[in-house]
């Protein structure tokens, strides 16, 4: 009975470490405790159903009896008595929150809010997965098949992200099912009373068993490699937008983590990586029926915080649904015109948003995992990613009249819009600012056209890439002090100051229109990503404002009530020099009037007029197959010098007798005499012997070391190098040799052992077949045979010196030192 109690404590703890990658989904901890509640009540009810020896039937009613006084309690609907015992309104106030679930799961992305029908069917979910894992790990002692409710807690972010699931929640849980498995395993071990080795040895009782250690360790291993070998393999990356589905780090260097996470994203952060990469890549071609289109959209940043503009989760309708027809509404001096779009991204966009045009009212080829935000006007999903997506779809293009803009009543001050889109931290510099632009402005589009015109040349505004990120409060003063900038801040400035001045602004991100167009087809790079302002009129909705100049910007589009107040003198090119499109620069490189003071920044050098010079790419790939073929080409070289080695003569010693005393110590030194020396005929015959045998191993030819010297060159001499009697008197020539140093007095000297090694080899390359003799020249089998045995041993004496180490740990472990004391 105590085994049971403490496996039943085991199986709850396993439980809720194995719904840690949970934690990945939502924004809070809530669910965490909550659910431990829930799971602490299953596992309390359980173990006192097993006290009272109630059958399995009996525990199971009790536990589900338990989880839905623990939902009771923690989900109140507001008719329960003593505040934990359900009635029927309870279970309709369950449906309702089930009811909930679903929708919220379609509204909000990864991660989730703490609402109330998330987190109950969350509490429901872990608590039901424990009441089985208990059922089949204590009342039917099968602790292997929990691994599969468990399973069921992991497949749920595992079904919510686009890429992948982070590792370390993988391995808590995974740890929690190894701990069961463990904790029955020693249960059941205690039945047959002390363990026991299996080889035999007496072992006191704190000795474990070497076959529950060979298991720990498997265990441990398995784990290691199911985490790191997915993280070790290259995957398909999503190119240079991968870094908008994390939160990137500003250099366009942000790897994708969390791809169905649209709340998530840092697009100012990703916009200011992308415009400074050096090379430029397609991201997306789009067809469209309009003219003159505005830019193409896919983000929008709402919330403005002290530390600057974020991305709400957004909310939305399944795409294809029906959408609002903004062409519905009829307003005065707003001309609405209905056009036809085709969008295709290309596999350097990976991103759960989709780009379409403003105000889209029928969507073509996306499923129902693709959501619009009315509110936003994007289109993004919780499931899928934009890589190599193509759709079409109708849209409503508006535009104004500044006098229609003029006529537009103030919203309400409780209106929501006004409420939450006007909400910003006080920065006593932006108030005094605002105060002095809209000072004697009647109207609010009066107000916005002040705050607009004040983003000039005139008044000394410049665009650069290279001064510093970011839309807090002291980013923005610095901007309006030093008022040299690049989209991003010319975009959230302005969004701030209007907000300031209490009218709703919000900042947009997506592609202008760029250069490359070719009929009606507008091919966009990452060079053509962009923000600007739009600004929430009452009767109009959102009217787009792009601060940016325009020279700057290639494909810069301007409207009549948002004009280009700063544009760039007319200048006469030189004769002869040549004007293309390219001679207006990119967000990624402007030129005009501030070109001449830019610098460079995060190392990349910010452009001129003139497209970023690529770096060849063929070094780099010579580069890497030189490598590779040096890789090639190691055990060949390691072959080549053993042969030189072995084929060079041993130094002579050299001997001179002593000098004489008298006449002739006066005539000089005696003659020097080399003489032949043993020991130098001995290294040279098993040097040549030992070539022979590495020859015979690259030829594919049997050696058998068993056999004496004589009787391997007889072997040879008499199978397989009978058609060549020069080289079986060589191989006879070099087993003579061999034998003679071995197990003679006086070896053998004299004779050239090395053009017999030639001749032996010379004959064995025109027996053997060109995929042999290949081999034999580009992987030696006798170099490659070496190597392994040379791995083989050392890794006997890693784990020798590792059992050493082990053994000498053990005489002194605690327990043991405890067991000897209490036996003697």
């Amino acid at each position: 009975m105590v085994g049971q109690r403490n496996l039943g404590l085991v199986a709850a703890a396993a439980t809720l470490l194995a719904a840690a990658p949970l934690s990945a989904i939502f924004e809070r901890w809530t669910w965490l405790i909550q659910s431990a509640l829930a799971v602490a009540v299953v596992a309390g009810v359980a173990a006192l159903a097993r006290a009272l020896r109630a059958p399995l039937w009996g525990q199971v009613l009790a536990m589900l009896a338990g989880l839905t006084l623990a939902l009771t309690w923690l989900f109140p609907g507001g008719t329960e008595l003593l505040a934990f015992l359900p009635t029927p309104e309870t279970f309709s106030h369950f449906r309702a929150l089930i009811g909930g679930s679903v929708q919220d799961m379609r509204s909000y992305g990864v991660e989730v809010p703490d609402t109330d029908p998330l987190l109950f069917i969350t509490v429901l979910g872990v608590g039901s997965v424990a009441v089985v894992v208990d059922v089949l790990a204590v009342g039917l002692r099968r602790p292997a098949l929990a691994g599969l409710p468990m399973l069921a807690i992991y497949s749920v972010p595992v079904a919510v992200y686009v890429n992948s699931v982070p590792a370390v929640p993988f391995v808590i849980g995974a740890a929690g099912y190894l701990w069961l498995l463990v904790a029955d395993n020693v249960d059941r071990v205690r039945r047959f009373g002390r363990r026991f080795t299996g080889d035999g040895r007496d072992v006191d009782v704190w000795e474990a068993s070497p076959l529950a250690a060979a298991g720990r360790r498997l265990a441990a291993v398995g784990v290691a490699v199911a985490v790191l070998l997915p993280l070790a393999v290259p995957g398909m990356t999503g190119g240079l937008l991968d870094s908008l589905s994390n939160s990137g780090n500003g250099n366009g260097t942000g790897r994708a983590g969390q791809g169905g996470t649209p709340g998530r994203i840092d697009l100012f952060a990703t916009l200011r990586g992308q415009l400074n990469q050096s090379e430029v890549a397609d991201l997306v071609k789009v067809t469209t029926s309009e003219p003159d289109p505005f830019y193409l959209r896919f983000g929008v940043a709402d919330e403005l915080r002290p530390e600057g503009f974020q991305v709400r989760n957004p909310t939305g309708r399944p795409i294809n649904r029906d959408l609002p027809d903004p062409s519905e509404r009829a307003t005065g001096g707003v001309q609405r015109n209905r056009y036809q779009a085709t969008v295709e991204v290309t596999k350097n966009l990976a991103m759960p948003l989709m780009p379409v045009y403003a105000e889209p009212v029928q969507v073509e080829d996306l499923n129902g995992n693709w959501l619009y935000d009315p509110n936003l006007q994007i289109v993004f999903s919780n499931r899928e990613n934009s890589r190599s997506k193509k759709y079409t779809f109708d849209y409503v293009r508006s535009t104004y009249t500044p006098a229609a803009l003029r006529a537009a009543t103030p919203l309400a001050t409780d209106h929501p819009v006004r409420r939450q889109q006007t909400a910003t931290p006080i920065v006593p510099e932006v108030e005094e600012l605002v105060k002095q632009l809209i000072q004697g402005k009647s109207t609010d589009y009066d107000r916005v056209r002040a705050i607009y015109d004040y983003f000039s040349s005139d008044n000394g505004f410049s665009y650069r890439l290279s001064t510093e990120e970011g839309s807090s409060g002291q980013d923005i003063v610095d901007f309006l002090t030093n008022k040299v900038g690049f989209c991003q801040q010319y975009a959230a400035a302005m969004a701030w100051l209007v907000r300031a001045a209490g009218i709703p602004a919000r900042v947009a991100f997506g592609f202008t229109n760029g250069s490359n167009r070719t009929g009606d087809t507008y091919t966009l790079t990452n060079r053509n990503l962009h923000a600007w302002t739009e600004v929430y009129f009452n009767g109009m909705g959102w009217v787009p404002f792009d601060a940016t100049p325009a020279y700057g910007v290639t494909g810069s589009t301007r409207s009549a009530w948002a004009p280009d107040t700063d544009a760039p003198e007319p200048t006469t090119p030189e004769a002869g020099t040549p004007t293309t499109p390219e001679d207006t620069a990119a967000s990624a490189g402007p030129t005009g009037p501030d070109a001449a003071d830019q610098d460079t920044d995060s190392g990349l050098a910010v452009g001129g007029g003139t497209p970023t010079e690529q770096a060849p790419v063929w070094p780099w790939w010579t580069a890497g197959a030189l490598v590779v073929l040096l890789l090639l080409a190691v055990p060949a070289l390691r072959r080549m010098a053993l042969r030189r080695r072995r084929g060079r003569p041993t130094p002579a010693v050299v001997t001179a007798s002593a000098p004489e005393v008298g006449a002739a110590a006066a005539t000089g030194p005696r003659m020097v005499v080399l003489g032949a020396d043993a020991d130098r005929a001995r290294a040279d015959a098993h040097a040549a012997w030992d070539e022979l045998l590495d020859t015979l191993v690259d030829f594919r030819v049997r050696v058998d070391r068993t056999e004496t010297p004589r009787a391997t060159a007889d072997r040879l001499a008499g199978d397989t190098l009978t058609e060549h009697p020069d080289a079986a008197g060589a191989v006879r020539l070099l087993g003579r040799a061999e034998e003679r140093a071995r197990y003679a007095r006086d070896p053998l000297t004299g004779e050239a052992l090395t053009p017999a090694l030639r001749a032996v080899r010379g004959a064995l390359a025109e027996t053997a077949d060109r995929r042999t003799r290949l081999l034999a020249a580009v992987l030696p089998p006798s170099v490659l045979l070496r190597w392994r045995i040379a791995v083989a041993d050392a890794s006997a004496r890693l784990v020798s010196a590792n059992g050493r180490a082990r053994y000498r740990l053990l005489r002194w472990n605690p327990r043991r030192l405890l067991a000897d004391r209490a036996a003697r």
